[in-house]
């Protein structure tokens, strides 16, 4: 009977230690926000066989989530735009930056109506961040100014963070 509850402490020993030595892995989260902002663009060169523009969009997120991931990130997305009859493709980079000033960046590829982005890098609660997404307008307005354009952007997806 001494033995059995020997070997019995040993054995919970045994897994507890092994159950330490385990990192903990972040589960994948979904995200789902609004970005509505605006964004200043330059034509670099016009034709009808092609068209290049240069554009910088300024504004914020916000979260459709019950969890508010992202809610309140301001967003600074830079790239470049290329028009040819019938096609339109552009590439990429926004940096959003969260209230406690910690960022990540994505980098997006938009070919027609569909843009796919991925997360590259963050700081702060971001390091390290891995996932995906997908974009799309979900509202345009008058241009206010020339060489402007305000809309709103459905940005959903899912990240995860590295295990701690």
């Amino acid at each position: 009977m001494f033995i059995t509850k020997k070997w019995k402490m040993f054995i919970g020993t045994f897994v507890l230690s092994l159950s330490l030595m385990i990192p903990v892995a972040q589960a994948e989260q979904q995200y789902d926000i609004t970005d509505c902002g605006s964004m200043t663009f330059t034509v670099n060169s016009e034709s009808d066989e092609l068209t290049i523009i240069t554009f910088d969009f300024k504004g914020i997120a916000r979260s459709n989530s019950e969890n508010k991931i992202f809610d309140n990130c301001t967003v600074f997305y830079v790239g470049v735009s290329r028009r040819t009859p019938g096609k339109i493709s552009a590439y990429g980079y926004s940096k959003y930056m969260d209230p406690d000033g910690d960022f990540f960046v994505m980098e997006s590829i938009r070919e027609g109506d569909e843009t796919h982005c991925k997360f590259l890098q963050g700081t702060g609660k971001w390091k390290g961040i891995k996932g995906e997404g997908k974009v799309r307008r979900i509202a345009v307005g008058k241009p206010i100014a020339p060489g402007t354009s305000q809309y709103c952007t459905r940005h959903v997806g899912a990240f995860e963070l590295p295990k701690k």
